[in-house]
This record gives structure tokens, sequence and C-alpha cells, in this order.
């Protein structure tokens, strides 16, 4: 607690003592955002905790992936269990990394078979336009997943504006130790009427050693997307994206010592977006479609896992505008998921929705979201999801509340896992007769507006959640299938917690100054505080695994050529010790720190700069057994024009 009173005044105290003798950068601090309702809306009468990056900032920081650029954004955490992309788990407001949804241009991308391909997100940098991170319940909009919150990604060929007529380039190269090579590259060319995107993302490296193997990693994405206006009213965008990720994953599931797992997991993604606007009203449909295939290696005696997902969606949307004060949404939604497995089977589920929100202002201050949505599973049936959004507004402050249930449905894995293997010794079983998780959480905060450039966000929230889903230690007796178990074996078995409160604070501070025409500095930082309470005796794995206390920030600062950026995290949780001493234990607490420096070399087109991760050398694990690298050396040279 004593550290993170200390690294959150060091932070902020240059920021505050600046701030009367500096003008304002400009930064929008209140920018339209459409994950609340899916229709266009400022922030400030959302009535919901929203926080929004520019795309950019994913060159500036000293970041690798859109995993590591999440894990330094307020109220985020992130689970890494490898670097550059290999895997993290997502996790908001203490819920299980399967309880956050990603979403990109409205459509979902989380994955049938594990909430543990969350992080591959199937886009480049170079084609962001920004990420909006919404907190909190969000199901009646967005359905299962929803309950932690959810990761939007708008790109800039389905953002729903005319376009200026522009080329744009930028390139990012950089090499450094254990053989580590990185390519962030991306094009976009537009007229008034049509853009193209491009890009390339490739992040390979031999790896810091580990007990046995290299940490290697060999992660490539790539993505192409148009946009076009017919005429005044009609757009259409499309995208296709391919995307790899080949790694060591030495205890990313496990913490026996025999685990020199490695794992390959590809996936294609494309999308289709075709809206009719016409102001008052606009009509828009988009669908999706993804594969996946996950080949996992415990090690080289034993047969690897091989599974195939796939993700079929269509979403069709109604926005109109009724008068000044009132917008009403409402949606149909079809998802269509399927396994194919040598470990878990064949399985094939169908879900669909119905959804509406009123987006309603009472006078200049008050504005209020109701939403309701009708949501059928063919596993766990019909349910009816009700949420309420308030938001009051003052000169210098925004009062808002929220309050809203929350669903989420097992996953194949969850269901499913180890169930096509002719013996299981040990580990996760899943469970083909669990319920569907249930919960109601209820939100109130304030964000304040003390000086030009500077937002501060505050507010509590409180998660009751009934039929959690997690995995419990479970002796052998009381499992129940034991068709190819041993009886001296230990199995977590896929089971419905009854009850699971958590009960939390948070605090995010957006700050952004330009002192003259060649300096100026921006940051971001946030601090949590959570406490989840379980009814079961035993704990259960994931609810013990997320941060107690969690501080993240981002910060950089330009002077005339030379800029400066800095991303780090302290994170206070439950330890976990392995009663072997050769597997990575989890400790109590860490802090990381990873640092930019960028000199541009002509004009403000191209730089070199040189990189630190984890500056200080910190050995860590997020999950039991699975090392994190210690500092990693790096230089590099970047393009943009």
């Amino acid at each position: 607690m004593k550290n993170l009173y200390w690294l959150t005044t060091l932070f902020l105290l240059p920021l505050l003592a600046s701030s009367q003798s500096i003008d304002s950068s400009g930064q929008e601090l209140d920018p339209v955002s459409v994950s609340s309702s899916l229709s266009p809306q400022k922030i400030s009468v959302t009535g919901r905790n929203i926080f929004v990056i520019p795309g950019q900032r994913f060159l500036d920081l000293p970041v690798h992936s859109l995993d590591e650029l999440l894990r330094y954004l307020p109220g985020v955490e992130v689970q890494m269990r490898g670097p550059a992309g290999s895997q993290g788990d997502i996790v908001l407001r203490g819920g299980t990394f399967q309880q956050v949804l990603v979403v990109i241009d409205g459509m979902r991308v989380n994955d049938a078979n594990t909430g543990h391909f969350s992080s591959y997100i199937p886009i480049t940098p170079s084609e962001i336009e920004r990420i909006e991170i919404l907190k909190g319940a969000s199901s009646a909009v967005y359905g299962s997943d929803a309950v932690g919150g959810v990761i939007h990604i708008i790109t800039k060929s389905f953002a729903s504006r005319q376009w200026k007529k522009q080329f744009s380039a930028n390139a990012r190269a950089a090499g450094g130790q254990y053989g580590l090579f990185s390519l962030n590259a991306g094009v976009s060319a537009s007229t008034h009427r049509s853009l193209v995107s491009a890009g390339f993302l490739s992040n390979s490296a031999d790896g810091q050693p580990q007990r046995g193997i290299d940490g290697y990693f060999h992660n490539k994405t790539a993505s192409l997307s148009f946009g076009h206006f017919f005429g005044p009213h009609w757009q259409l965008a499309l995208r296709s994206s391919w995307d790899v990720r080949d790694f060591a994953a030495q205890n990313f599931y496990t913490s026996f010592i025999s685990d020199t797992s490695t794992e390959r997991v590809k996936t294609s993604w494309s999308q289709l977006q075709l809206s009719h606007d016409r102001g008052s009203n606009k009509i828009q449909f988009s669908a999706g479609y993804k594969f996946l295939e996950d080949k996992f290696s415990f090690n080289k005696r034993t047969l690897a896992n091989l599974n195939k997902s796939y993700l079929l969606q269509g979403l069709l949307t109604d926005t109109w505008k009724i008068n000044a004060a009132s917008v009403l949404t409402s949606g149909i939604q079809f998802i269509n998921k399927k396994i194919s497995s040598n470990d878990r089977g064949k399985h094939d589920l169908d879900q669909a929705a119905l959804f509406v929100v009123l987006s309603h202002r009472l006078g200049e201050r008050f504005s209020m979201s109701p939403g309701l949505r009708l949501d059928w599973n063919e596993q766990s049936g019909t349910k009816i999801i009700p949420q309420l959004n308030l938001s009051y507004r003052l000169p210098k402050w925004q009062l808002r509340a929220s309050g809203g249930n929350t669903i989420r449905d097992a996953d194949f894995t969850e269901r499913f896992n180890n169930y096509g293997r002719a013996l299981v010794t040990s580990g996760r079983v899943g469970n083909p007769r669990l319920n569907a998780e249930r919960s109601f959480s209820f939100e109130a905060g304030a964000d304040y507006f003390p000086i030009a450039g500077m937002k501060i966000s505050s507010g509590f929230f409180k998660r009751y959640h009934d039929d959690l889903i997690d995995y419990v230690t479970t002796p052998y007796a009381d499992m129940p299938r034991k068709d190819n178990l041993s009886p001296t074996g230990v199995y977590a078995l896929a089971k419905n917690i009854s009850k699971v409160n958590t009960t939390g604070v948070e605090t995010d501070i957006q700050f952004a100054r330009k002192v003259n025409e060649t300096q100026s500095f921006w940051s971001t930082a946030g601090v949590v505080w959570l406490e989840s309470k379980s009814s079961e005796a035993t704990p259960s794995l994931y609810i013990s695994s997320h941060a107690r206390w969690l501080f993240n920030f981002a910060f950089g600062y330009t002077f005339g050529k030379l800029s400066l950026t800095l991303s780090g995290l302290y994170k206070k949780r439950q330890p976990q010790i392995s009663p072997s001493p050769v597997i990575a234990a989890v400790s109590a607490d860490y802090f990381l720190l990873n640092s930019k420096a960028q000199f541009l070399v002509w004009k403000e087109k191209i730089g070199v700069y040189i990189q630190v991760d984890n500056v200080f050398d910190r050995k860590y694990t997020d999950v039991l057994g699975s090392q994190m690298p210690q500092r990693w050396v790096l230089g590099g040279v970047s393009f943009r024009w």
C-alpha cells in the first residue's frame, strides 16, 4: 500500500505543479463514443466510465502488441503468460478473462473455444483509429461475456464519416537481445469517398532461457480493409485479416515440471458492414466470420491437442433520432459457434437476441439510457437483460450511475476439456452440465475537469454474481464423470460457484499540455482496488488471481526532436507458491517499467530510438510457473509520412 501511494504521488506531482503555467494541447476529454449503445454519443451523456485512447499511441509507447498496450491503460489488468502478443488474459473490474468482450467495429471476436484467445485481436495497429474501454456491465447491448466490460476497437475504414483526400504511411523496425526482430508497418490512402488501409505486425525472437527451452515467439498479423461511400447515404466497409502466434507456452496452463509446452494459433477474420444513413435514421448490417486453429503440445512425448473453432455472426441495427433529445437504437443479432477437437470433440451452438436502447436527454443537464435485451442460447435458454444508465452534467463535473444484469455462457473448453483423451492423470476437466453465469452490477461515479486538458474519473462499483464458472480443485471421489480419470489423479473441475461478490473503487486520470510549439506532454494513469468474496470453501483458480491493487500508467514528453515515453504498472495480489522450487512463483506484488527514447534525424519523418523493457530487471510471473522476460534492450528506426 505504501509503495502504491508513493508511485501515485511521484507520477502526479509534475503534472499538477505545471498545470497553471502551460497551455492546453487540445486533447479531447469528452469524445464521441459508440460503445455504450452502438449509436454515436458524447461520453458525458452515456452514464458510463469509458476510456478512449487514439490508435497513434501504439507507435509512441514502448509496447510490441495490442495486449501490451492494453496492459498500461487505466483500470485494465492483463495477466501475461508470454511477451509480444504470445498470450495475455484481459481482466476488467475483477472479472475472469472470459468476462471481458473484445469487439472490432461492432463485431465480437471472443473465441468459442476459450477466453485465453481473447487477446489475439486480428487487426494491425496502423488500422486502429481509437480504442474504447467500456468498464462494467454491458450485456444489455452486447450479450454474453460483457460482464467486466468491453474492449471496443474502432478502425479507420469502418468509422462513419467522410474522409479527407490524403496518403499516409508509417513503419517501425527494431532489433535487440535474444534474436529479437520487430516490424510494424501500415499504409492508408483516401479520397473524400473511399479509403484503403493495410498493415503488418511481426514480433519474433529466440527468447530468454526458460526451464529446458527458450521462450521463443514468432507472432505475425496482417490486415487489409476498404471503405466507400456510395452517394450521400450509403457506406460499405470490408476487412480481411490473418494472424499467426507461434510461441513457447511453458506452464501457461499447468505448473508441472514436465511442462515444456509449445503452441501455434492461426486465425483468419473477415468482416462486412453496410450502412444507410439519412441523418434522422440509420440502418446498419454487419457480418463477421472467424476461423481459429490451435495446436498445443504439452511436451515432445504427448499427443498434441488440435482444436478448430468457427464463429459466424450477423447484426442488424436501426438508429432513429426521434427528436433533438431522444435517440432509439434497436437491433437483432445471430451467432453460431462451432468446434472440432481431438480433445473436446465436435460441438455446435446457436445464439440469437433482440435489444433496444433509448438515449434521452431531460433538459440541458440530465440524460438517461434504459436498455433491454432478450437473449436466447441453445444451451442455456432465454433470458431478459435490463440496463439503466444515468448522467448529470455540471460546469466542471459529470455525475454518473449505472445498473444492470449480465450473463456469460460456458465456452467449449469449460464444458468439454479433457473429454476426448483416453486417460487423464491430472489437470483441468470440463463439465457439460454448467449453467450460465448471472450477475447484477451497479456503479456510481463522477468525472472532474479541474483545468484545461485534465480529466479525473472516479467511482465505486459492486457486482453480485451467481453460478460463476471457475476451476476448483476436486477429489477424484467427487468428480461427476470418472470414465477416463485416474483414482490417484489431482483434478480441477469446472464448476458453478454459488455466489461471488466483487467490490471495487477506481480512479482514472488523463492529462495533456502543450508548453509551446516544441514542447508538450501527455499522461494517463489509473488506480483500482478490488475485493472478491466467494461462497466456496476452496478458493477458485481465477478469482484468487486478479490483482487486489492495480496501478498502471503511460507518459509521453516531447522537446523539439527528442521524445521520451514510459509505460508501467504496479500490481498487488494473492501470492502463489508451487511445491517445486523450479516452478516460478507468483509474488505478492511487483513494479514494472518500460521506457523508450526517440530522436528525429530528418524533419518529423525519420527517427531512431532505443527501448528498454522491464527497466529494473524484475523477475515476475502473472500465472504460476509462466516466467515473464526480464530486462530486454532493443533499438530501431521509425518512419512516418
